[in-house]
């Protein structure tokens, strides 16, 4: 018969019979999923060779430093251009080409400057203008290209050959290049005042076009001055930020350790303290309130005030603090309720996380593999990085005829300007000019940058899963041999961390890598939604953002499953030694058939974990708040003096919670895999003499099975 709390389990497989050799995770192994390891090197073999072969084409410096349309650096030592450090766009209304994203390069005739220009102007105004006074023409000239003197010349011929630029606006440099100098007044954004003007062939332009043009460099320049501060506040506190991380590295491990001994006391005290500390927010949260409120010009709105560079001027605003203590509020309820009617369930999930503590104080090295992870993504983001900088960086100046004869043959052909006028297009083509087209290439690479792009990310996604799904299938051997031990701790096998992890390489890492895919391409089909969403986010479709909504919905709870079902498949891999289909499919029955009980682990379990990473740091937040904040009487003149305390202090309190995570990562993992072991131990043993259980007497007792006489077996 079925247990209440289970489902039964003919419709979730049958369990697994009575094996008495069985001890632990299975030794005598081959080879899983070999096609898609098999795949698996080939891929990386071929993201070496995608890095390789971009890294020949590309040039990172064309990122970061400017480049003109002959490819040389403005600044460059030892070129023409050395004393021009800036970069001039011709027509930086070009620059709102969809090319721009994929080639970070704008579409249009560049050359370095040795300043922006200050003014407006145009060729027609200059060339009328230069007949009374030529110094008109002295400060034109220097924005045209080098040796071009012939104010004199059509302005048809000029704009035709790309002498000049048609027009040139007041700018500034950032990041040594010319942008317009946005000034927003009264609401209206201007440049010099002026709101429009006319280009060289008298057609109305408005600021709003320069603003679209430069791709949201308003918003970039306005955060200029921010971004400066934030580096000035980093220089003068990097000292005590690394402080607080390490007090966040000790009181992580020392929570550990301590919950070997004292991991009931640990966990109620976690709880009284978060719900005290979020009570004490509130509390400050509301007093900041209620003074504001009497506080005349506080009442103002954050939507009324936009975006400030001094970012304390919303915590001089009432409503700033009400939504603070409102959200604090809605926190401190969640946990309470879910304290109240969960008050039993938590009671059991304390049991279980003191017997992960005393597995955990077994295998002490498991708690340091982290740093392996830690590594290896450290890897893949870094070359995921670096491929994609150097595949956007791998346009060139491509250079195309055009003739104003329209039935010219050789019209957008590729040429070069070098040798342009030695070739007999000349003749064939009266006035055709070899002009600067695009920035980019015509080779099958070139055309394909995009889709490589979209390789290298889908390639970075699969490696960046692997290596969290390696670290999830070692730490799970290592836990899984300490709970089949009969006799603990001295049938656990040495270097149990070390031994798994062997296991998983040389036996599993196709498996590791086939539930690996799975998950990057779901994570891929979500990056590309979000793409879609933003690029949607100014269309009036309701319908096509309805069903982009659902989409998204719908693909984050897919994200969600496979993560769950690939963690269990990866302990049942490091268990038995199956391949991924088989393991995430006995891991789903074995589940299934323990319903209630996954409730009490994976939600119960984790909300107490959680709350131990909120702790650790709400606690060092508390404390980098006193000291950015100078209120610690002892060091308040050793404390730094700081633009915006809100950085290094969210800087603290998120690299806090990640240490923490870590650490508590390696106890989630072995609370799953115990859990995982304990249901096998249930369904292959019934605790006689001929098959007893394997688990401890605690486990017993937490999970609820208490072991069957011989009598009640017999009956």
């Amino acid at each position: 018969m079925a247990r209440k709390s289970e489902v039964p389990s003919a419709y979730y497989g049958e369990p697994r019979k009575f094996d008495p050799t069985f001890r632990g995770p299975v030794h005598k192994r081959g080879c899983t999923d070999v096609l898609c390891c098999v795949l698996f090197i080939i891929v990386i073999l071929g993201y070496i060779a995608l890095g390789t072969v971009a890294w020949m084409h590309g040039d990172p410096r064309k990122v970061i430093y400017p480049t003109d349309s002959t490819g040389q650096f403005c600044g460059q030592k030892g070129t023409p251009n050395a004393k021009k450090a800036i970069l001039f766009y011709f027509n930086i209304l070009k620059c709102a080409s969809p090319a721009v994203m994929i080639n970070l390069q704008c579409p249009t005739t560049q050359m370095c400057v040795v300043k922006c220009p200050d003014r407006f102007a145009t060729y027609t105004d200059m060339q009328l203008i230069y007949r009374f006074n030529r110094s008109h023409w002295e400060y034109y000239k220097q924005f045209c290209k080098p040796g071009f003197n012939n104010p004199k010349k059509p302005v048809a011929q000029v704009l035709r050959d790309e002498d000049c630029p048609s027009m040139i606006v007041p700018s500034r440099p950032f990041l040594q290049r010319c942008f317009p100098d946005f000034i927003t007044r009264n609401g209206t954004l201007t440049v010099a005042n002026k709101t429009a003007f006319k280009d060289a062939l008298d057609t109305a332009r408005s600021v709003t076009e320069l603003r679209d043009a430069a791709n949201g460099i308003t918003g970039i320049l306005e955060a200029k001055e921010v971004g400066m501060k934030i580096i000035e506040d980093y220089a003068s506190s990097w000292y005590w930020i690394v402080i607080g991380l390490f007090i966040a590295l000790v009181i992580s491990l020392l929570f550990i350790l301590l919950l070997r001994f004292t991991a009931g006391f640990l966990l109620w005290f976690i709880i009284i303290a978060v719900i005290l500390l979020v009570a004490y927010g509130i509390w400050h949260c509301f007093w900041e309130f209620t003074v504001l409120r009497e506080t005349p010009g506080a009442d103002v709105t954050i939507s009324d005030i936009g975006f400030q560079t001094d970012l304390h001027v919303y915590l001089h605003l009432s409503q700033t603090w009400l939504v603070f203590m409102v959200t604090l509020g809605l926190t401190e309820v969640s946990i309470v309720l879910m304290l109240v009617f969960l008050r039993k369930r938590v009671r059991i999930a304390i049991a279980l996380l003191k017997e992960g503590s005393k597995a955990t104080s077994y295998i002490m090295s498991s708690l340091f593999y982290p740093i392996i992870t830690f590594v290896l993504l450290a890897i893949c983001i870094s070359y995921w990085a670096m491929t994609a900088v150097f595949l956007a960086s791998s346009g060139d100046a491509v250079y195309k005829v055009t003739s104003p004869h329209p039935n010219c043959r050789y019209t957008n052909l590729t040429c070069n300007p070098e040798n342009f006028n030695r070739t007999n297009i000349t003749k064939q083509c009266p006035g055709a000019q070899c002009l600067f087209a695009f920035y980019g290439g015509e080779s099958v690479y070139h055309r394909y940058i995009f889709i490589l792009q979209l390789c290298n990310l889908l390639v970075f996604l699969w490696l960046v899963n692997f290596s969290i799904a390696l670290g999830q299938c070692t730490i799970a051997g290592a836990f899984a041999s300490y709970y089949w031990a009969k006799r603990k701790p001295a049938d656990i096998p040495p270097c149990p961390v070390f031994s798994s992890f062997a296991r998983a390489i040389r036996y599993h890492t196709g498996s590791l890598a086939f539930g690996s895919l799975i998950l990057a391409v779901v994570q891929l089909i979500r990056v590309v939604l979000e793409y879609l969403d933003h690029k949607l986010k100014g269309a009036h479709n309701v319908l096509a953002r309805f069903l982009l909504c659902c989409l998204k919905c719908c693909f984050w709870c897919l994200d969600r499953f496979i993560r769950f079902i690939n963690r269990n498949a990866y302990i049942m891999i490091a268990i038995y030694g199956n391949n991924f289909c088989t393991s995430a499919r006995e891991a789903f029955y074995l589940l299934m058939r323990n319903l209630v009980r996954v409730a009490v682990l994976d939600k119960v379990t984790d909300f107490l974990l959680f709350l131990g990473k909120l702790l650790i740091a709400g606690s060092v937040g508390v404390i980098a708040f006193l000291l950015f904040t100078r209120k610690i009487p002892i060091i308040q003149e050793e404390a730094p003096v700081l633009n915006y305390y809100c950085v290094p202090l969210l800087t603290v309190i998120f690299g806090s919670y990640l240490i923490a995570h870590n650490f508590f990562s390696v106890y989630a993992m072995c609370v799953d895999t115990l859990f995982l072991c304990f249901c096998e131990d249930l369904e292959r043993n019934d605790g006689t003499p001929a098959k007893p259980f394997l688990m401890s007497p605690g486990l017993k007792r937490i999970l609820g099975r208490a072991e069957q006489s011989p009598r009640k077996s017999r009956e």
